[in-house]
């Protein structure tokens, strides 16, 4: 699939605003100590997104009803869904200046009733962009950092409607950060997502 970089000045990848806020102590402390133990910026981006997969429980697969969606935020408290945890990793990599998208895809529901939009990450290396889920894994999901091939989460599925959406977008979608911004708990939240993007193109 060929990933469409919807924002042509790649300094907006690197850009801090309200939602990615790598500006923010949590996110600069965080950053910092995780450099520290870094070689080089691959070895760097590699540890941003273990730590933000691996230390940052996704919400549902913790039964925590709390929302979050600032970056610095999905850090302090140690929680989100798949998006917050995508804000969380693009602010790690953006505080030491390693561009960073937001993508998604269009899956079927957990529950298997309807579609959601999950969302993804993608890192700039070696002036191409490669996509990586945060979200977690858990019995039957094994992602991982990844420059050669992808090794998402989950690959759709076309026969169930599901889609990988090529856009890789500076700053959030904004049907998805709506959706968090106005959830005042999970299980709000997960039916307040919005099932499928607009097509930008």
């Amino acid at each position: 699939m060929q990933l469409i970089q919807m924002t042509p000045d790649l300094s907006a990848y690197i850009a801090a605003d309200e939602v990615i806020d790598h500006d923010h102590p949590v996110v600069r402390r965080t950053a910092t100590d995780l450099a520290r133990e870094a070689v080089d910026s691959y070895d760097y981006a590699r540890a941003a997104f273990t730590f933000v997969r691996d230390t940052v429980p996704h919400s549902q697969d913790a039964g925590d009803p709390r929302v979050t969606w600032r970056a610095s935020d999905v850090l302090e408290q140690r929680t989100g869904i798949c998006h917050a945890k995508a804000h969380a990793l693009a602010a790690l990599l953006r505080a030491e200046d390693i561009p960073a998208a937001l993508c998604y895809q269009r899956l079927r529901h957990d529950d298997g009733d309807g579609h959601v939009v999950h969302g993804l990450v993608a890192v700039r290396f070696h002036g191409a962009w490669h996509r990586q889920d945060p979200r977690g894994n858990r019995p039957g999901v094994d992602a991982r950092f990844s420059l050669d091939g992808e090794r998402l989460a989950w690959v759709p599925d076309p026969a169930a409607g599901e889609v990988d959406h090529p856009e890789l977008y500076a700053t959030p979608h904004p049907l998805v950060l709506a959706a968090l911004r106005a959830a005042p708990d999970r299980e709000h939240l997960w039916r307040s997502l919005p099932a499928e993007l607009p097509t930008a193109r």
